[in-house]
């Protein structure tokens, strides 16, 4: 009788427990993602963002000849960007082109072309040395990135480290705790 009664109490609770778990499981089982790479997603915002109008007046400015043109200059130095390089340039004007927001940056000539060379924003006197170039002055210049807006006629040059009669006269210090 205690067999009995055991078996059917052990029955009773194996039914019960299951009948509340069952629910549990299904409610809690995760549905089947489609697992997108960071690739995708990423041409998924550029399309996303082509399609705005500030896409559209940017994609527009790629295909002119002004853009053309950039992207060109951005090639002549590729190379050395990405195996940083020297390159030797030539100081063409001590100001930007007007209404740019590019901090301090001077022009400069490089393999007949001319570009921006932007150090970024004048915080501390890190360009003291800078502001003692004058125009015609020759120049070394490493960098790591170049760059383009369509408000700019001329590629923008990242200036990393510059030197000048070989000797430094800037060298950017990264910014702490970040990338």
């Amino acid at each position: 009788m205690k067999k009995r009664l055991s078996a059917f109490i052990l029955s009773l609770f194996v039914i019960t427990v299951s009948s509340f778990i069952n629910p549990v499981i299904a409610k809690d089982a995760p549905k089947k993602l489609i697992a997108t790479s960071p690739v995708d997603d990423k041409k998924a915002a550029l399309k996303k963002w082509e399609a705005t109008p500030e896409g559209m007046k940017f994609k527009k400015w790629e295909a002119s000849t002004a853009g053309k043109k950039v992207y060109a200059a951005e090639a002549k130095i590729r190379k050395s960007i990405r195996e940083y390089t020297n390159m030797e340039g030539v100081i063409t004007s001590l100001s930007l082109p007007l209404g740019s927001r590019l901090g301090f940056g001077v022009m400069v000539k490089l393999n007949g072309e001319d570009y921006i060379l932007s150090f970024g924003p004048e915080l501390k006197k890190e360009f003291e040395q800078l502001h003692k170039l004058k125009v015609n002055d020759k120049i070394m210049i490493k960098s790591r990135g170049v760059s383009h807006a369509p408000k700019y006629a001329y590629p923008i040059i990242a200036g990393d480290n510059i030197e000048k009669d070989g000797k430094l006269i800037f060298k950017r210090i990264p910014g702490k705790g970040g990338c």
